[in-house]
């Protein structure tokens, strides 16, 4: 049974059809949209708060049935044709408003996995790059993804979707410079490694005990102010004509160095 009924476009359904391309009201409202089986059991499964799950009328799935009568958010059934422009390219059965964590840096002492790298994104301008990041941070034990600088949204929802729900494995901050995390790295005994076309082998830096792995924007690559508070450097040897690699590609290879030392 649904908490309310929309078969008309009012005020509410224009509320979130704007999270999907309206940054700034997903971070005053402190919510964004989840589409996907995967990404919205993930976000259950992690903890995170679902204010509202949204339906189309008359769908029904042993997934999605479940999900629904479990769920303490509001339950919203909503006409196909409104549910069509929240759902995605895919049609996603069930779409989820989740709530906005906060940005705290005092949350990365917090992380469910203490003992994985901390990924910081500096300026990233694809939120998509931001999710695959997110998937491998995930998939190669990091504890927290942190997006700094002037940069995409890492709750855009091509990153959400990019992720495969990865996403909300992680402690998830956006900071505006280097400074916060900076002084929580040094103040608990981090190193801090920045990724370069110029720099240390990545085999010979060591990535083995508390370490913050820093990828740089997909253009300029790290701030100078990050540089500046890097321990070491590492660059990944590379052959062939290809000048560079995509940004989250080069963090994910620097990932799974760190967990091959970490044995």
């Amino acid at each position: 049974m649904s908490d309310l009924r929309i078969t008309r476009e009012n005020a509410r359904f224009q509320q979130w059809e704007a999270l999907l391309t309206n940054r700034s009201k997903r971070h005053r409202n402190r919510e964004f949209l989840v589409q996907g089986v995967r990404p919205i059991t993930r976000a259950v499964d992690e903890g995170w708060t679902v204010r509202a799950l949204l339906r189309a009328d008359g769908a029904s799935s042993a997934w999605s049935d479940a999900l629904w009568s479990a769920t303490d958010g509001e339950r919203v059934d909503l006409s196909p044709h409104l549910h069509a422009r929240l759902s995605g390219k895919d049609g996603a059965e069930l779409v989820a408003v989740v709530e906005m964590p906060d940005d705290g840096v005092a949350r990365l002492a917090d992380s469910a996995r203490p003992h994985g790298p901390i990924v910081v994104f500096d300026r990233p301008t694809s939120p998509g790059n931001i999710g695959t990041l997110a998937r491998s941070a995930d998939a190669f034990g990091a504890s927290a993804l942190v997006v700094t600088g002037h940069a995409a949204d890492p709750y855009d929802p091509q990153s959400v979707r990019a992720s495969t729900g990865s996403l909300f494995a992680l402690t998830v901050l956006r900071v505006p410079g280097p400074g916060p995390v900076v002084e929580h790295a040094q103040s608990r005994g981090y190193r801090i490694v920045g990724t370069d076309e110029v720099g240390s082998p990545l085999a010979e830096v060591d990535l083995s005990g508390r370490v913050v792995v820093v990828v740089g924007n997909e253009t300029h690559g790290i701030s100078s102010g990050w540089r500046t508070a890097c321990d070491d450097v590492a660059s990944i040897a590379m052959t062939g004509t290809a000048s560079s690699l995509n940004a989250a590609v080069a963090g994910s290879i620097v990932l799974h160095e760190a967990l091959r030392q970490r044995g």
